[in-house]
């Protein structure tokens, strides 16, 4: 093997040690290639990407989440741990949804979508239960994240009719904005309260420079007020990419405010 292939992306899924700048523009070029993939494959089977099917999938990224913080927890052991870990969880993750959604779109019928929705929280119980067995350390930390991510999110929301931010009347752009308050209420909590560290390059760098994870608020604005405007103006009515560049958004925010949520109430 390559030492620059090693250095870059073996070994921080080995180690888990986190990104760098190549390993993270390779794993955002696979993650956008894994939305026009999964555009065509619906396609193929003729199922509608719309606004409901993307809501149905959030308890898969639930799920998906979850199921990091179990390898966090060194439950599972190498090789089958590294599964666990970007970006290979992305695509266990996605395998698993994709056949089980197909699978309800067969034998459910026009109930495919509940059944859909409730195996992604059996799935999401299933690992919350095997993460139940390292104990409860800060509680406080779930209702601290919960309360920031919603306070700020409020505060936004009350503010988008002078800010002129009015797609946030939509409720999807509204939950959109409160997943990544609440990934950026995790970050700070565990970075300033609890000594965790950012293992994302552009955050770290940032925290590193202001000497906060506070800043983190600011730059999830800065980054995402924008992408959601672009979004909103740039599609007509409902349309398989923005729906699913919605759910991606979603599941940037949403994913690892659960995780980190879960790792800091846990202490792992």
């Amino acid at each position: 093997m390559h030492p620059w292939i090693y250095k870059y992306y073996v070994e921080p899924i080995i180690y888990d040690t986190g990104y760098n700048p190549v390993n993270t523009l390779t794993w955002a070029l696979i993650f956008g290639a894994m939305i026009f993939v999964l555009i065509n494959f619906f396609r193929y089977l003729d199922l509608k990407v719309d606004q409901q099917l993307t809501i149905y999938t959030i308890p898969y990224i639930l799920a998906g989440a979850s199921l990091r913080v179990i390898e966090d927890a060194e439950v599972v052991a190498p090789p089958f741990k590294y599964l666990l870990i970007t970006p290979f969880i992305y695509f266990l993750t996605a395998l698993v949804t994709v056949f089980l959604l197909v699978l309800c779109k067969k034998f459910l019928d026009e109930n495919f979508l509940k059944g859909y929705a409730l195996l992604g929280l059996l799935w999401t119980s299933i690992n919350l239960i095997v993460l139940s067995q390292a104990g409860v350390e800060r509680i406080w930390v779930l209702v601290v994240v919960v309360f920031l991510g919603t306070a700020l999110t409020g505060c936004i929301w009350f503010l988008r009719v002078p800010l002129r931010i009015h797609f946030l009347d939509d409720g999807y752009y509204l939950l959109i904005l409160y997943a990544h308050m609440l990934d950026a209420s995790s970050t700070y909590i565990g970075v300033d309260w609890l000594g965790y560290y950012e293992k994302h390059v552009v955050p770290t760098m940032l925290i590193n420079l202001t000497g906060t994870a506070l800043v983190m608020y600011p730059l999830k604005l800065a980054i995402l007020i924008p992408a959601l405007s672009l979004i909103d103006s740039s599609f007509e009515g409902e349309s398989p990419l923005k729906n699913l560049t919605k759910l991606a958004l979603l599941v940037l925010g949403l994913a690892p405010a659960v995780r980190n949520t879960i790792r800091l109430v846990l202490g792992i």
